[in-house]
C-alpha cells in the first residue's frame, strides 16, 4: 500500500473556522487528509501543525513554526513514503511577518529542494512531492488584525509559489480551485469544504500516476 505524507499547518491539521481566539473547537475528524487517504487507499501521515510558516519563527507561537526545521524532522522520523503533499504559506502572511511575495516564494523553494534532494529521495527509495496552493485567506473575524493587508498580496505570492514548483517540475494543486476559507475567520474551511479538498486532492494525484 502507498505512504503519503501530509505536511503543513492548522488546515492540515484539521482546526475549525473559529468564533474567538484562542478556540475550544475541536479538530476535525474527518480533515481532508483523512478523506483524501481513504479515497486512494494509501497509508497516511499527518504532519498538520497550527502557526507552521514555510520560513518564519513565530514571535507569539514560537521559533517551531519555522517549517523548515520540521520538514527535516517529518521526512528523517517518517518512511519509507511514495508521495508527499506541501500546504503552507497561509501564515507567511501574517502582517507581523511583513514578508514580500519573494520572501515566502524563496521559501517554499527551499521547501521543494529539500524534498528532492538525493538524500531524501534516497532515504524513501523516491518519491513524488505535491505542492498545494492554500485556499486564499482574507481578514475577518478574530483573526482580522493579523491578517490586515493580506488581499493585496497573496495572488503574488501564490503566483510566485506556483514558479517555484513549476521550475523544479514539481505538480502544482490549488485549492483556491474546490473551496474557499470561511468568513467566519478568513482562514481556516468547514468539514464540508475539508470534505470536497480531499476528494479533490486524490483525484489530482491519481491522475498525475496515470499520466
Amino acid at each position: 500500500m502507498p505512504t503519503i505524507l501530509t505536511f503543513g499547518d492548522s488546515n492540515t491539521y484539521g482546526t475549525q473556522p473559529m468564533r474567538t481566539r484562542p478556540s475550544d473547537l475541536p479538530r476535525l475528524t474527518r480533515r481532508w487528509p483523512v478523506v483524501m487517504a481513504e479515497a486512494l487507499g494509501w497509508e497516511l501521515i499527518e504532519e498538520g501543525l497550527p502557526g507552521r510558516t514555510f520560513a518564519f519563527p513565530d514571535p507569539e507561537m514560537g521559533p517551531h513554526m519555522d517549517g523548515r526545521l520540521g520538514l527535516f524532522i517529518a521526512l528523517e522520523s517518517h518512511g519509507p513514503i511514495d508521495a508527499m503533499t506541501i500546504m503552507l504559506g497561509t501564515n507567511d502572511l501574517k502582517a507581523h511577518f511583513d514578508a514580500t511575495s519573494e520572501d515566502i516564494a524563496q521559501a517554499c523553494g527551499f521547501h521543494l529542494d529539500v524534498a528532492l534532494s538525493e538524500e531524501m529521495q534516497a532515504r524513501h527509495g523516491g518519491f513524488e512531492p505535491i505542492l498545494i496552493l492554500p485556499p486564499r485567506p482574507h481578514a475577518a473575524g478574530c483573526l482580522a488584525e493579523t491578517y490586515t493587508g493580506v488581499a493585496e498580496k497573496v495572488d503574488a505570492v501564490q503566483a510566485a509559489m506556483r514558479a517555484e514548483a513549476e521550475a523544479r517540475d514539481v505538480a502544482v494543486f490549488d485549492a483556491n480551485s474546490v473551496i474557499a476559507v470561511s468568513d467566519l475567520d478568513g482562514v481556516h474551511f468547514d468539514a464540508g469544504a475539508h470534505e470536497a479538498l480531499g476528494r479533490a486532492i486524490a483525484e489530482f494525484i491519481l491522475s498525475e500516476i496515470e499520466d
